[in-house]
């Protein structure tokens, strides 16, 4: 499920009749873009299902999350869990392509040269987890399908860690962790469209490609219009993309794709022929980030983890079935060790062997703390948990506990070794802000000024 600080804010919405109600969706929509506040909600959705589903009244929770509907003759009669899985996440991938599209067009990925390390970096975060997983489970080969779950990070819940406690951590870090997410998300993405995808229906795959189509066209013929019109993309680029969506569905490729194939349609730079102060602008993309993102953040995502999340353990004799799960010991062990691993291994190969560098500002510590926090796996894992194995399997919901644990574990381990470098660049910082004749005093005191 991708958390991002757009660089441009767009500042046209939705307008309401009554100037209080606009004040608070405002006010409410820029807390639910903060890295922090978007975490927090995704944590607070997967402990109350957790409680929920081990409780005196975990019947309720299972009967909610498994009650059917939708129509059949088109393959949409589904659980509120799938729903949750397949409809709303395909809102969390939209996010994450407009993110992806926007980094290789004017972003990060943009220059190879400045991009490889973290591409490197983040394609060893996915092979060695899997490489662990798959030894660990190697003797059953009915586990073997669920080697793709500890390799994705959670790009809002590890940002969110990061925002916490790195006030002073250098810049190229978090940019680092941004990109190294993205690629893992692309990863991710490709993963499921390849190897979880079940008997293709062309015909369908057709259709949905033809709506993408003409959505992409409407997307960037009237790119001024969404801009200017925040409704229009509710009116008529939502019901485009629902269609698209259930086509995709019935094609057998996992529906949350529609979602990145959607978003790849989205311009990135203004139109052609705009005038001066409209190239100043931000793209339609970053536009449709900034209006979607809460939506995402406070709604979709969270729906989702309060469904997926919620395994009944069974008391202790659950918790000694999951801890023997070699299911469990190889999504935890792959998290917590194959992630930091694998990216600080592959981050060392390739600038040791290419002209590729770190940035100065950067020590390799800093970097091992990141490579922890990307340990944290859990939207897209869960997602992966769930196709490995499906709803209702032993080895789905043990799956699930290892990577709440593991996702613990990784933000605890990676917050400890932060927070000790965030306290070092803090006295850097403070010791530089010390004026020139050494005499102990900020210069904002001696100017006057107060201290912020």
């Amino acid at each position: 499920m991708a958390a991002r600080t757009p660089r441009t804010r767009s500042r046209s919405g939705s307008v309401f009749p009554r100037r209080g109600s606009y004040t608070e969706a405002r006010r409410i929509g820029t807390l639910l873009r903060r890295e922090s506040v978007g975490g927090a909600v995704l944590v607070a959705a997967a402990v109350i299902a957790i409680i929920w589903a081990n409780s005196p009244a975990a019947d309720s929770y299972f009967a909610l999350r498994d009650f059917t509907f939708g129509y059949e003759p088109w393959h949409l009669e589904l659980s509120v869990g799938a729903w949750a899985a397949d409809g709303l996440l395909a809102i969390f991938f939209f996010l994450v392509g407009l993110e992806l599209k926007r980094e290789v067009i004017a972003g990060d990925l943009r220059d190879i040269r400045t991009a490889v390390v973290p591409v490197a970096a983040a394609v060893g975060g996915v092979l060695v987890p899997a490489a662990i997983y798959a030894a660990i489970v190697w003797q059953e080969p009915g586990l073997r399908g669920g080697w793709a779950i500890p390799t994705a990070t959670d790009i809002a819940f590890a940002v969110a860690v990061l925002a916490l406690v790195g006030s002073h951590l250098p810049s190229p870090l978090r940019i680092f962790l941004l990109t190294l997410a993205v690629v893992d998300d692309l990863i991710a993405i490709v993963i499921i469209a390849i190897f979880y995808t079940s008997d293709l229906n062309l015909v369908a795959l057709l259709l949905a490609v033809l709506v993408i189509a003409v959505y992409g066209f409407i997307a960037q013929r009237y790119q001024r219009f969404f801009r200017l019109k925040s409704s229009a993309a509710w009116f008529i680029l939502l019901p485009l993309g629902l269609v698209a969506w259930g086509f995709l569905h019935a094609s057998g490729i996992h529906a949350t794709i529609a979602g990145v194939a959607l978003a790849f349609t989205i311009p990135v730079r203004p139109p052609r022929g705009a005038s001066p102060a409209e190239a100043e602008q931000s793209g339609l993309a970053e536009v449709f980030e900034h209006r979607f993102r809460p939506l995402s953040t406070g709604f979709a995502v969270p729906v989702f983890a309060f469904f997926a999340a919620g395994v009944a353990i069974g008391g202790w004799d659950g918790v000694v079935r999951a801890a023997t799960d070699p299911v469990t010991l190889g999504v935890a062990a792959g998290l917590v060790l194959g992630k930091p691993i694998g990216i600080v291994l592959a981050t060392r190969l390739v600038t040791a062997f290419t002209h590729a560098r770190l940035d100065p500002s950067l020590r390799w510590v800093d970097l091992a703390g990141v490579g922890v926090l990307a340990g944290i796996g859990f939207t897209v894992s869960l997602l992966i948990a769930e196709l490995s194995f499906g709803i209702g399997s032993p080895h789905n919901d043990d799956a699930k506990i290892a990577i709440m644990l593991a996702s613990l574990i990784a933000a605890l381990a990676a917050s400890s070794i932060l927070i000790v470098r965030n306290r070092q660049y803090r006295r850097i910082a403070e010791a530089e802000a010390v004026d020139a004749d050494g005499d102990g005093i900020p210069d904002v005191y001696q100017t006057g000024d107060e201290p912020r």
